[in-house]
C-alpha cells in the first residue's frame, strides 16, 4: 500500500512510515528527481525517520519482562533492559 505524500505522518503506523521512508530513499538514490523535489523528499524522509524513532522508543519503553518470585510464579514486571 503506497502512502501519499500528503498523508499525515503522525497517523502512520511504524510499518507504514518505514515503507514510505524506504520509497523516498529509493527515489533519492535513483538520481532522477529534480533538486526541488529532492529537497522536499529529504524533508519528508527526515520527518518519517523521526516518527519511526519515536515509535521505536515508545515500544522499547513498553517492553517488560516478567519477574518471577522464588516459587517461579509471576510476581510483577521490570523494565526489559534492567539488570536482574
Amino acid at each position: 500500500m503506497a502512502i501519499s505524500d500528503t498523508t499525515e505522518i503522525s497517523q502512520l503506523t511504524f510499518e507504514q512510515a518505514l515503507g514510505a521512508l524506504e520509497e523516498i530513499v529509493q527515489q533519492l538514490e535513483s538520481g532522477n528527481v529534480p533538486l526541488d523535489q529532492s529537497i522536499a523528499l529529504y524533508e519528508r524522509g527526515e520527518a518519517l525517520r523521526k516518527h519511526c524513532q519515536k515509535r521505536l522508543d515508545d515500544a522499547q519503553a513498553r517492553i517488560e519482562r516478567i519477574v518471577s518470585d522464588g516459587a517461579g510464579a509471576a510476581a510483577g514486571t521490570a523494565p526489559f533492559d534492567s539488570d536482574g
